[in-house]
């Protein structure tokens, strides 16, 4: 508490440039006598902060004195500000007040640089609402009911514990133990299609990482894209593992995980891949292909 509150004396002070014991002591709702032991704190702390005495007397900093020349470099304010900035782009909450605080504290001005929407096009209102759900259920250790829908059946109930939300590769998951498979797993959020806050709490517990490559069996998966594909190839995959030849056409060889997910992903550039390995995925891809083809022929 007294941590927080010293925080705001120095800020009340580098806004207003002098104050009266009184005066803060009526802010702070706390005593004169504390507003003098909490200058005595922030002077030994080796802020210029004193107390001038007669009519025009009051409490007030150094000429010339700035937060940053004590405590933190140029580059380190500027950390704090881009980090700040991520998380107001991410929630749009008090954070936006706290670093309008921060520039004024550092006296510094930082470009606003990121901007970040966490719903998929037309669905604003309701990814976001997720999102906010899940963020405060792992904050606040409460268990949440979910309908999930997964690769193999239909969607199913799961009641979860909510570790932390993950960015990866385009899409957002949620890591979680699970109450019904009794272990970790990772779901992915456009897939959780309800979701209910319960009054049950949890203890935190950490995710285990090896847990990732443990449940991701990947498989290394090579495809030929003709050059007019660029553009979706360098949207899918990393440049360290493209490669062109003389005509623009483009070799991809990537770890991939062989499941539903990757023949489906496959399909969706139609006749605009070749697989060349592994030769059994091939079939995989061929025989879906037909059984689509035979669904839907006239």
């Amino acid at each position: 508490m007294q941590e927080s509150r010293l925080f705001k004396i120095v800020y009340y002070l580098l806004n207003k440039g002098q104050a009266s014991a009184s005066e803060m002591a009526e802010r702070f709702e706390v005593s004169v006598r504390t507003i003098y032991r909490d200058i005595d704190t922030l002077s030994s702390a080796g802020i210029p902060i004193y107390a001038k005495t007669g009519r025009n007397g009051g409490i007030r900093f150094m000429n010339g004195f700035v937060l940053d020349k004590i405590l933190l470099s140029e580059q380190e304010k500027q950390k704090i500000l881009s980090a700040l900035q991520s998380i107001t782009a991410l929630n749009g909450g008090n954070e936006k007040d706290i670093l309008e605080k921060l520039k004024a504290l550092f006296q510094v001005n930082s470009e606003n640089w990121i901007e970040v929407d966490l719903s998929r096009w037309g669905e604003k209102k309701r990814d976001n609402e997720k999102f906010e759900l899940l963020k405060s259920a792992i904050i606040n250790h409460r268990c949440v009911r979910i309908i999930y829908a997964n690769t193999y059946k239909e969607p199913g109930q799961r009641t979860v514990q909510p570790l932390k939300l993950l960015f990866k590769a385009r899409d957002w998951y949620l890591k979680a133990y699970c109450l019904e498979k009794m272990d970790f797993r990772i779901f992915k959020l456009n897939r959780i299609l309800q979701l209910e806050l319960l009054n049950e709490y949890f203890s935190p517990i950490s995710y285990p990482e090896q847990k990732i490559e443990e449940s991701q069996k990947y498989t290394p998966v090579t495809l030929r894209f003709p050059k007019e594909m660029a553009y979706r190839v360098y949207d899918e995959f990393d440049i360290e593992h493209i490669k062109t030849d003389a005509e623009g056409n483009l070799t991809v060889t990537a770890h991939m995980p062989e499941d539903a997910w990757l023949v489906g992903f496959l399909l969706s550039f139609g006749t605009k891949v070749e697989i060349i390995e592994p030769v059994r995925l091939k079939g995989i891809v061929a025989k879906v292909a037909k059984e689509i083809y035979e669904k839907n022929k006239t």
